[in-house]
């Protein structure tokens, strides 16, 4: 159940503004990231690196206190318009209970990631009311096609209602419906499984994407948040890229099997998450799948 019901839709992200960068997560290659923040120049854009963003404790980036004291940080910063990620990996679950709630849900701006992201794009808006931003990270955009580079300029600057067709979609279920669209990275999502931070997505429309995960455990994944009635109440579901999961067919099968006694749409073959394409999607922004037609439609512009 979300504490704080009303959705805060960020100013949208102006030529000069300033990004502020964060790592919640893992520590990161320093030539990708600093080629990533330079595409984030040449767009335009200012880019703030906080100090200590750079340090590294083994698989993390730096203390829980430190990440999360940067976080805080940058959404304090009036000066701050935008907050990217530097990089997934792992350890955004760790940072939630030194998250300032409060003073995030004052200070409302872009935040854009995804992967280990998941859980701050999740519990953002679970417990500010926050619309974030499933797209790239900072390492990731230095590599990043031109699609995927258009795609987060677009969403996050843009005054026109976003949609996104899917060329190569799949209709798992047929249908259409409506709902805010929450989600991300699987395995993520089933980590905040029995914590406080653990959100609902009832009357919601469920994303979903992973990568390196066998069949098997997509499977025990899913099957572990049905049992803990999870997806109750969903109003949809929308299949990103699998990225070394298996044959795509396979996660299909294991959706088709999960969900055949839910009467929603099921989409998949969205471009978003892993692949090659990692097409940005406004979290926390209702909009409407149509199964059939292969769309996902937002009703209102993801700024303001």
């Amino acid at each position: 159940m979300a504490i704080n019901q009303t959705i805060q839709v960020p100013a949208r992200l102006k030529p000069g503004g300033k990004i502020g960068i964060v790592a919640p997560a893992g520590p990161f290659d320093h030539e990708l990231f600093f080629r990533g923040a330079r595409i984030f120049e040449e767009m335009g854009f200012e880019v703030y690196v906080p100090e200590g963003l750079l340090d590294a404790r083994g698989y993390l980036a730096g203390t829980d206190k430190h990440r999360a004291g940067i976080v805080n940080q940058l959404f304090a910063d009036k000066s701050v318009e935008a907050i990217v990620c530097a990089r997934g990996g792992y350890g955004s679950l760790r940072i939630l209970p030194l998250l300032d709630f409060d003073a995030i849900a004052q200070n409302p701006k872009i935040f854009i990631g995804f992967s280990d992201i998941t859980a701050l794009l999740t519990v953002l808006f679970d417990r500010c009311g926050l619309a974030t931003f499933h797209g790239p990270v900072v390492t990731s955009l230095a590599d990043a096609n031109e699609i995927t580079k258009q795609s987060l300029i677009q969403s996050v600057s843009s005054d026109h209602r976003l949609k996104v067709e899917v060329p190569k979609g799949v209709t798992v279920k047929p249908g259409s419906g409506a709902g805010i669209l929450c989600g991300g990275n699987l395995t993520t999502l089933c980590h905040l499984v029995g914590t406080p931070f653990a959100p609902s997505f009832a009357n919601k429309i469920l994303f979903l994407e992973d990568r390196a995960e066998a069949p098997y455990r997509i499977d025990r994944m899913l099957m572990q948040m049905k049992l803990a009635e999870c997806f109750q109440g969903l109003a949809g579901i929308v299949l990103g890229s699998f990225e070394d999961c298996g044959p795509i067919e396979d996660i299909i099968n294991i959706i088709k099997e999960i969900f055949a006694d839910c009467l929603i749409p099921i989409m998949a073959g969205l471009d978003a998450g892993h692949g090659n394409h990692n097409l940005t999607l406004p979290m926390g922004i209702e909009a409407t799948v149509d199964a059939d037609r292969h769309m996902l439609a937002y009703h209102r512009a993801a700024t303001i």
